[in-house]
């Protein structure tokens, strides 16, 4: 500060600058005239920061996380610089070393396609190759990767497969050769093969006689008895085959006087209660069926190959069982007066019974499998059955001759379900090949073909009390209706939900006043539908397996018969 006072008494010139330096303090102090006129100006700026000199022993490297791509160029202190922090103890060396993939540090080499191409094929042909890791042009051994398992052989002379080698035995075969494309006849072109070359090598001698015999046996463990059928009979289980007055079983009884009526009843209600269980068959129920007209008696097929009649009313007993199939039976079928019946089985037979004596009266076979057989409901046709097959036909027997009489050979997958419409001149058939067609009878080709890209399979279907509609069953677990009269439309509006029946043939059935429909379903459910407004009005669980059938009865308003795949047959009122 006395220099500052200092300044003002000073003689020197006004406008210079002074600039005083204390080197005690390192204080620096300019000071200058503002304004020219004024005859002292003054202004002071102080730094007061000390003077710091940088003594370079900081260390400048950037930190570089493993496994990260790099943005710029680093030096080499930094690229291998130790890595930052403490060591793991619990790291093995295994662990500690650098690797860029989980069995190691692989290092890229770069080689042309095709020399890579070519050691690999020498080595897999000859069983050598060059190894990359060294240089070639040193003509050292170490320059070779022999295989183990594969000698190199002698006639390589240590050449890849890009290079010519001797001739092997093979390449000094003579080909036949014709080229000319004049001559049509022996033109080879690359074909020709080679001089005295057998094609075709057929055993001789002692190998051809054991190879026969082997064949001779396999054919003959194929055939067990299977195109012979089985002996065919029936038991009845019934004391007397006949009443006091000498009436057969098979008349309906007398008491039950609705079974007589050509009217279904007025009015039909929903069951509640489960009244009685037909217990018989070993295994499965394939397909239940009840007596034409009076539906006293019902008709069961098995998968346990039996084919059994039951009594509907009085002790409800096992009628008679029929045996004579070998195989699981498909689907049974009586024809209008209920004193024949079908049985079609998985062992390609179908065969016609007599319904009272139990008596087989012949038996079909196309050697294929009938999925479904069925009368013609013509009083004038009872001789002529038609049955699906599993080779995509049709086939209508006689069974007056035994005599295939018509085929109807259209279809593109196994025929599943053949119904008769429009009085009995014509029938609908479902397939695999989720297709619905139409036939007149006795024409064998389609007058109908129904198949839209959103249909599924129909494996089951019911015509209506009252011949207009078609219920069908299908895969996508719905129940979808056809008009069974001219066009043969689907009825959009009518579509049945809830159920599932995805994989499973269950049946559908209407009731005689066609106020509901019912079903059963892969669960074991029976569902009941209102027909006029698909509403589901009731289901409930009526067997542990599925159930594949559920009939509701002709002349009851209430009863109700399901059979499901745990061998049971069930009524509900």
């Amino acid at each position: 500060m006395l220099n500052i006072q200092s300044y003002g008494s000073s003689s020197e010139d006004e406008n210079d600058d002074i600039v005083k330096e204390n080197s005690n303090e390192n204080l620096l102090i300019h000071l200058k005239p503002v304004d020219p006129n004024l005859s002292v100006a003054k202004t002071m700026q102080i730094c007061a920061a000390p003077v710091v000199m940088p003594t370079n022993n900081d260390d400048t490297r950037v930190l570089l996380p493993p496994n990260q791509e790099l943005m710029h160029n680093p030096k080499y202190e930094e690229l291998f610089a130790p890595t930052f922090g403490p060591e793991n103890p619990f790291q093995t060396q295994q662990m500690k070393a650098n690797r860029n993939m989980l069995s190691g540090y692989v290092e890229k080499a770069h080689i042309s396609e095709f020399q890579f191409e070519n050691q690999r094929r020498t080595f897999t042909s000859y069983g050598y190759a060059m190894d990359p890791s060294t240089d070639v042009d040193t003509g050292s051994n170490d320059a070779v990767v022999v295989s183990a398992m594969v000698a190199p052989p002698p006639e390589t002379e240590g050449k890849t497969v890009f290079e010519s080698i001797k001739k092997r035995p093979l390449d000094k075969k003579k080909r036949n050769k014709n080229d000319n494309p004049e001559d049509i006849n022996g033109f080879l072109g690359p074909w020709g093969g080679y001089e005295g070359e057998r094609r075709v090598m057929k055993p001789e001698g002692d190998e051809a006689k054991e190879l026969e015999e082997i064949l001779a046996k396999r054919q003959k463990r194929g055939k067990v008895d299977d195109d012979k059928p089985l002996e065919e009979k029936s038991i009845i289980h019934i004391d007397k085959a006949t009443d006091y007055q000498g009436r057969s079983w098979i008349e309906a009884p007398r008491s039950e006087t609705q079974l007589r009526s050509d009217t279904p009843p007025d009015k039909c209600f929903l069951p509640k209660a489960h009244i009685h269980t037909w217990k018989g068959h070993t295994k499965g129920v394939a397909a239940v069926r009840w007596f034409p007209t009076t539906a006293h008696l019902m008709l069961s097929a098995g998968m346990d190959c039996r084919v059994k009649i039951w009594e509907v009313y009085g002790g409800r007993r096992c009628v008679r069982t029929y045996f004579g199939h070998r195989q699981a039976v498909r689907d049974v079928n009586f024809n209008n007066s209920g004193d024949h019946f079908l049985s079609a089985a998985y062992d390609r037979y179908i065969k016609l019974w007599d319904t009272e004596t139990g008596a087989c009266v012949s038996r079909f076979t196309s050697r294929k499998v009938p999925y479904c057989a069925k009368f013609n409901p013509d009083p004038d046709k009872q001789h002529l059955f038609v049955a699906g097959t599993s080779d995509k036909k049709i086939i209508c027997w006689d069974t007056r001759s035994g005599e295939i009489v018509q085929e109807y050979d259209r279809h593109l997958g196994a025929v599943n379900t053949i119904t008769f419409v429009d009085e009995n001149r014509r029938f609908v058939t479902t397939s695999d090949d989720k297709s619905l067609r139409v036939w007149e009878w006795d024409i064998p080709v389609d007058m109908k073909y129904i198949a839209d890209p959103s249909m599924h399979s129909l494996p089951a279907v019911t015509v209506s009390p009252n011949g207009k509609w078609l219920a069908c069953q299908s895969m996508d677990n719905k129940v979808i209706v056809f008009s069974a009269l001219n066009r043969f439309k689907m009825n959009r509006k009518k579509t049945f939900t809830g159920h599932m029946v995805a994989g499973y043939a269950c049946s559908v059935d209407y009731s005689p006043d066609m106020s509901y429909l019912v079903s059963g379903d892969a669960d074991g459910k029976c569902y009941i539908w209102d027909w006029k407004t698909t509403k589901l009005y009731k289901k409930w669980k009526a067997h542990d397996g599925v159930c594949i059938s559920a009939l509701w009865h002709p002349h009851e308003p209430s009863r109700l018969l399901t059979a499901g795949w745990d061998g049971v047959i069930k009524y509900w009122d």
